[in-house]
């Protein structure tokens, strides 16, 4: 009975932040708080799926499966990194923001000072 609770629970949690991403995506005005959303609330979102499916294993089989621990060690690892490539390839492409981004005059500097420099040295 106690593991069928913490299973019910978790995979509930799970898809709730899974929701609330997706809504996140849908909802949210431009590319870059678009990223934001899904990265985050996702993550939790199948790790807690993850983590109920570990407990599940242990229950019916009666060890950890340590193929979900790794799954979502990778998950986690990896999600951000790719989250800041997008952010960092939207920014170079000059992807617009929404007209009520705070400190855009911080932008035009970085992506100025971004830029490379065609140096000639003789």
């Amino acid at each position: 009975m106690v593991f069928e609770i913490i299973i019910s629970v978790l995979l509930i949690i799970g898809g709730l932040f899974i929701l609330i991403g997706s809504l996140g995506l849908l909802r949210l005005p431009d590319f870059y708080t678009r990223l934001h959303a899904p990265t985050k609330a996702t993550t939790l979102g199948l790790g807690s799926v993850l983590l109920a499916s570990m407990v599940f294993t242990y229950k019916i089989e009666g060890y950890i499966s340590v193929n979900e621990l790794l799954i979502t060690l990778f998950l986690v690892i990896t999600a951000p990194v790719v989250a800041h490539i997008l952010a960092k390839v939207g920014f170079h492409h000059q992807v617009k923001m929404t007209a009520n981004t705070r400190n855009q005059e911080l932008v035009k500097v970085a992506r100025v000072r971004g830029k490379p420099q065609n140096k000639i040295e003789e």
